[in-house]
């Protein structure tokens, strides 16, 4: 077997442990257990096809499925981190950024420096590609917030304010899907799923 290869699949059996990093939101079923990393970065690079038409710029969905399904493996090192924990997400950029490092550096360079340049692109948000995928990443999990009754909003005390200020980055990438967040946010704190 070439080096290339084992190479590739080595990073690809690393790539399992995304299984088993758990987030804070449930999925949408009768079990209602947590949502893990690779189930999200499937569900919101499938949401890219769907919602593509909704971009506020024309993207290139190839590279914005590719951002989506690469942009939570650093969560193999650095975990998942409660969007609304505004002081773990500044610890957590150079925790990212560390794995990405070890992760990408699995793979031979070229592949390698060509996924870490890709990752890096969706971290800065300010491509069209990018801009975009995290529009997306936003959304999708207040939509199983929102589908299950405000869940992880209500166990953490998320505030209407906190949801608006958090999540406004939506609207960078496709405004009909930050109208669509509003929407929610403001049903969801009438219901009193948020403070």
């Amino acid at each position: 077997m070439s080096d290339r290869l084992t190479q590739q699949l080595n990073l690809l059996m690393e790539l399992d442990k995304l299984k088993s990093v758990l987030r804070r939101t449930r999925v949408k079923s009768a079990e209602k257990r947590l949502e893990n990393s690779a189930e999200h970065s499937w569900h919101v690079a499938l949401m890219a096809i769907l919602m593509q038409e909704h971009a506020n710029e024309d993207v290139d969905i190839t590279r914005v499925v590719k951002m989506l399904l690469l942009h939570d493996i650093v969560e193999i090192d650095a975990g998942d981190t409660f969007v609304y924990d505004v002081a773990a997400s500044a610890e957590q950029e150079q925790k990212e950024l560390e794995a990405a490092k070890r992760l990408f550096g699995l793979l031979p360079q070229d592949q390698g420096d060509e996924l870490m340049s890709l990752w890096l692109e969706f971290e800065s948000a300010e491509s069209a590609d990018a801009k975009f995928g995290k529009a997306l990443d936003r959304i999708i999990p207040m939509l199983l917030n929102y589908h299950n009754d405000g869940q992880s909003w209500k166990e953490h005390g998320v505030t209407k304010q906190q949801a608006l200020t958090v999540n406004r980055r939506i609207g960078d990438g496709s405004s009909v899907l930050w109208d669509k967040a509003q929407q929610m946010i403001e049903e969801a704190a009438e219901k009193g799923w948020l403070q």
